[in-house]
C-alpha cells in the first residue's frame, strides 16, 4: 500500500509538471508568440542565425515541440527553406536545455517554500481579479507555472526519497545501457515531453536511485522520443514537411547511437575534464552538450543533408495556395500570418491579371521575386487569360474554406484581422471580374480606328498604370500605408472616371458616333472605375488596422 502511495505521488507530481509546463508555454506563446514567429523569419536568413533563433525561441517559449510546428508550418508554406528549418530544428534541440537547468540548480536546492507558493498566490489573485484582460490573465499563467513546476518537483523528489527506503533498485543496476535508453525514449513518446523525463531522471538521481551512466542513457533516449509527436503532425502534409520531419527523425537517431557508442568517453570528459563531480549538473551539461556537438557536426553537412532529403517524398497535392496549403490550424497565429501572406499574393496576383488585359508591363509589380518564383513553379505565367481568371477564383475558394477553419479557433480579438484579410480577398476578385467582363471592350476601344475611342482607351491605360504602379508599392511595403494617402488615391480614381466621362461626352457631341460606340465607352468606364475602387478597398482593408478601415468605409464610395 505503502509503494502504491509513493506510485500516486510521482503521477501527480508528472501531471502537475506537464500542467505546469504547459501554463508557461501557453503563457509564453500569448504574450510574445508572435513577435518569437517574426524574430524568426527575420533571422533565419543564414544557417548561424537559424541556429541562433531557434535555440533563443525554445529557450524562451521552452517548447520545442511548439516551435517545431511552427516551422513545420513556415516550410509547408514556403516562408523557410528546408535547409534553414533543419537549422532552426537543431537550435530548437539546444534552446530546450534551458529548463533542465532551471530545474537542475534551484529545483533542487532551494526551499520551494521561498519562490513557488508566493508566485502560486499572487497568479492566482491576478487570475480571479484581473483575468478579463490578456496581458493579466497570461502573467498569471507564467506565475502559476513557474510556481507548480516547482512543486511538481517536490512531489516527484519525495515519492522518489520514500521509494528508495523501501525498494531495493541496485538489482537493476545490471541491465544494459541500451535498456535504459529505451525507457527514456518510452517515457517521453508517452508523456510527450523530454523535460518530463529529465525532471524524473534528475529526481532518481538526486535520491541515488539511479547512477549517472543510467541518467544519462535515459535522457539520451528522451532526445529520439520528442520525435513521435512531430512525426505526426506531419502526416497528411506536403513534401517539403515530410522531408524535415525525416531529416530530424534521422538527426535525433544518428545522435542518439552515436552518443550512445561514445557515452563512457564523454562522461569522462565532463566528470574529469572538466570536473563537474555534481552528478545532477553533470547530467544537464551532459544533455546541452551533445546537443551543442549535434549542431557542430551537423551544421557543415546541412547542404548535402538537405540534398539527400531532397530524394524522398513527391507532392501529391492539388491545391493551388502558396502559403496555407499545409498550414494548420493547431498554430492559429502561425496560421493568421500565413493567411496574411496568401492575401498578399492573391492581391498581387489579381493586379497582374488586370494589368495583362490592358497589356501594360509593370516590372515593379511584376518584379515581386518570391511571388514570380511561386508562379512561375506553377506555371501561371504560361497560361492564358481563361486559365489565370479559373486559377485565381480557386485561390479564392481555398482561402475561404481556410478562413471558415481558422475562424474558430481565433480569439476574439484576432477576428477583426481575419475578417478584413478575406474581405480584400472578395474586393480583389470583384475587380478581377469586373475587368475580366469589360475584356471584349478593351480590345474592340485598342483597336479602333475611331479618335475618340482610342484616345479614351489611352488616357485609361495611361491612368491605370499609374494608379497601378502606387498600389503596387503599397502592397509590397516600399510605401506606408495611410488613410491619406489612400483617401488620395480614391478621390483620383474618382475624379478620373467624372472627367473621363465628361470629356467624352463633350467631344461625341461634335463628332460622328455610333449608339453602340457610346453604349461601349460608357460601360468600359463605369468597370473601370468599378474595378479600381474595389482593387484600392481591398489594399485598405489588408493594409489598414481596424479602426482606419472602418473609417474609410464611410466615405462615400460611389458618385456620378
Amino acid at each position: 500500500m505503502e509503494t502504491l502511495d509513493h506510485i500516486f505521488r510521482l503521477l501527480a507530481g508528472i501531471g502537475l509538471f506537464l500542467f505546469a509546463m504547459y501554463m508557461l508555454e501557453e503563457s509564453m506563446k500569448n504574450l510574445s508568440g508572435r513577435n518569437f514567429k517574426l524574430f524568426l523569419q527575420r533571422i533565419t536568413k543564414n544557417k548561424i542565425g537559424a541556429v541562433s533563433g531557434g535555440a533563443i525561441v525554445t529557450a524562451v517559449l521552452q517548447s520545442s515541440s511548439m516551435v517545431s510546428f511552427m516551422v513545420l508550418a513556415f516550410v509547408g508554406a514556403g516562408v523557410f527553406t528546408m535547409k534553414n528549418a533543419m537549422a532552426i530544428i537543431l537550435g530548437a534541440n539546444l534552446g530546450t536545455t534551458l529548463a533542465s537547468w532551471l530545474v537542475a540548480t534551484l529545483g533542487f536546492r532551494m526551499d520551494i517554500e521561498i519562490v513557488a507558493y508566493p508566485a502560486v498566490c499572487i497568479g492566482g489573485f491576478l487570475l480571479i481579479l484581473f483575468g478579463s484582460r490578456k496581458t493579466f490573465k497570461y502573467l498569471s499563467f507564467f506565475l502559476l507555472g513557474f510556481g507548480l513546476l516547482f512543486i511538481s518537483l517536490a512531489f516527484m523528489r519525495t515519492a522518489m526519497e520514500s521509494q528508495v527506503k523501501i525498494f531495493d533498485f541496485s538489482k537493476y543496476a545490471e541491465i544494459p545501457l541500451i535498456g535504459f535508453l529505451l525507457i527514456g525514449f518510452i517515457i517521453t513518446m508517452l508523456v510527450q515531453s523530454s523535460s518530463v523525463t529529465m525532471a524524473l531522471t534528475l529526481s532518481a538521481l538526486h535520491v541515488g536511485a539511479i547512477s549517472f551512466p543510467i541518467a544519462a542513457a535515459i535522457v539520451l533516449g528522451s532526445e529520439t522520443g520528442t520525435t513521435i509527436k512531430i512525426v505526426l503532425g506531419a502526416i497528411g502534409g506536403n513534401a517539403s514537411k515530410k522531408r524535415v520531419v525525416l531529416g530530424n527523425l534521422l538527426f535525433n537517431v544518428f545522435v542518439t547511437l552515436f552518443t550512445l557508442i561514445l557515452l563512457k568517453p564523454i562522461l569522462y570528459l565532463i566528470t574529469d575534464i572538466f570536473n563537474i563531480k555534481d552528478s545532477l549538473i553533470g547530467l544537464v551539461t551532459f544533455s546541452s552538450l551533445i546537443n551543442l556537438l549535434s549542431i557542430i557536426i551537423f551544421l557543415p553537412i546541412l547542404d548535402p543533408f538537405t540534398q539527400f532529403l531532397e530524394r524522398f517524398f513527391k507532392d501529391t497535392n492539388g491545391a493551388i495556395t502558396a502559403f496555407i496549403g499545409n498550414a494548420t490550424t493547431a498554430e492559429p497565429l502561425t496560421a493568421l500570418d500565413l493567411f496574411k501572406r496568401e492575401t498578399n499574393y492573391f492581391i498581387h496576383n489579381s493586379m497582374l491579371f488586370n494589368l495583362e488585359l490592358f497589356k501594360i508591363e509593370s516590372q515593379k509589380i511584376q518584379g515581386n521575386i518570391e511571388f514570380k518564383t511561386i508562379n512561375e513553379k506553377r506555371k501561371y505565367f504560361i497560361k492564358n487569360t481563361a486559365e489565370k481568371y479559373d486559377f485565381l477564383k480557386q485561390l479564392q475558394g481555398e482561402l475561404q474554406a481556410f478562413y471558415l477553419s481558422l475562424r474558430p479557433k481565433l480569439e476574439s480579438e484576432q477576428y477583426s484581422e481575419l475578417n478584413q484579410l478575406i474581405s480584400a480577398v472578395r474586393s480583389s476578385m470583384h475587380s478581377v471580374k469586373s475587368i475580366k467582363d469589360i475584356a471584349t471592350n478593351i480590345n474592340d476601344l485598342r483597336n479602333s480606328s475611331k479618335e475618340i475611342k482610342y484616345n479614351f482607351f489611352i488616357h485609361h491605360k495611361k491612368e491605370t498604370e499609374v494608379l497601378y504602379l502606387q498600389l503596387g508599392a503599397l502592397l509590397s511595403f516600399e510605401k506606408k500605408a495611410s488613410f491619406e494617402n489612400l483617401q488620395y488615391l480614391f478621390d483620383s480614381i474618382q475624379q478620373n472616371y467624372t472627367e473621363a466621362l465628361n470629356n467624352f461626352y463633350a467631344e461625341a457631341q461634335n463628332t460622328s458616333i455610333q449608339n453602340i460606340d457610346i453604349t461601349t465607352v460608357i460601360n468600359f468606364n463605369r468597370e473601370l472605375f468599378t474595378s479600381n475602387k474595389a482593387m484600392l478597398i481591398a489594399l485598405k482593408d489588408f493594409l489598414l488596422k481596424e479602426k482606419q478601415a472602418q473609417e474609410f468605409n464611410e466615405i462615400p464610395t460611389y458618385k456620378t
